[in-house]
């Protein structure tokens, strides 16, 4: 039998988060059943009256807004991430190697709120964006991105394409290229071998980097509060608003535990609507 000596040291921390994060869940899940108390910060008592106000029509869109800005940032994300991970995988130079994995890693080195705060600069409108459009005379007048989805999705995209590069990269890099070649030698082009053989093997990681990307936006808080400006609802500014400013903490807290079980329920959803991409990369 092999001695493991170091297990416990490993294994004690991660036992030690998944406590706390149990425990958390569980201090959410009770006062989620709890009345509330306007004036007070104490909650009430058993109530399910909680769950029958989340099929208000403010809450069903929040739901709605939330799940397309995911979508719609994980599918951005993946189309610009894609070639900047194959480019950082495929390429024979080693300085733009590291040039490419520089720009595409340094945004993990920001905090979230600075990143942020950087792109209400940018799409401002005397932001850096609209000077650069109403110069080339592409526009006649600002355009408006701040308080906006597209705004915000833009936004969001800067933020989770780090890691959606990293994984993509990952998976592009265990792609053996003989593949590629035995493509080429019976006759296909770099276009067809790409989409017969990249693309497919590389399925895993576009898979994983799409929920990771789309799992990432539905916690987002900062982007969609700051970018958003209070005008683009998702479920993440809610919360924050009945429990910061109304401090009705027990619907925050249903609240939170709507927003988990939705995100796990589009998250089954899209592994489905992925399967039969993998099973096609399978082949």
């Amino acid at each position: 039998m092999h001695r493991r000596p170091f297990l416990a040291l490993f294994v004690t921390p991660a036992i030690l988060v998944a406590a706390v994060i149990t425990f958390a869940l569980a201090a959410i899940l009770q006062d989620s059943f709890r009345a509330y108390q306007p004036g007070s910060l104490d909650v009430g008592g058993f109530t399910w009256e909680n769950f029958s106000e989340l099929t208000r029509p403010i809450f069903l869109r929040a739901y709605r807004d939330t799940v397309m800005i995911c979508f719609e940032t994980a599918l951005f994300t993946l189309i610009v991430g894609y070639p900047v991970a194959y480019a950082l995988v495929r390429t024979n130079s080693v300085a733009l190697k590291s040039f490419i994995l520089v720009t595409a890693v340094t945004p993990l080195f920001l905090g979230e709120v600075v990143r942020t705060y950087a792109w209400t600069v940018v799409l401002g409108n005397t932001g850096f964006l609209n000077a650069a459009l109403t110069k080339s005379g592409l526009i006649d007048r600002p355009i408006q991105f701040l308080f906006t989805e597209s705004g915000v999705v833009l936004a969001l995209v800067h933020v989770t394409l780090p890691v959606m590069v990293i994984m993509l990269a990952a998976a592009l890099s265990h792609i053996d290229r003989d593949y590629e070649k035995a493509a080429e030698s019976l006759g296909a082009g770099p276009v067809r071998a790409f989409l017969t053989v990249t693309l497919p093997l590389s399925m895993p990681g576009v898979v994983a980097g799409f929920t990771t990307a789309f799992a990432w936006t539905f916690s987002a808080f900062a982007t969609p509060q700051i970018i958003g400006g209070g005008k683009v609802s998702v479920v993440s500014t809610l919360v924050y608003q009945l429990g910061l400013s109304s401090f009705n903490f027990p619907f925050a807290a249903t609240l939170s535990l709507a927003g988990l079980g939705l995100a796990l329920i589009v998250m089954l959803g899209v592994r489905r609507a992925f399967r039969p991409f993998e099973d096609w990369a399978a082949h």
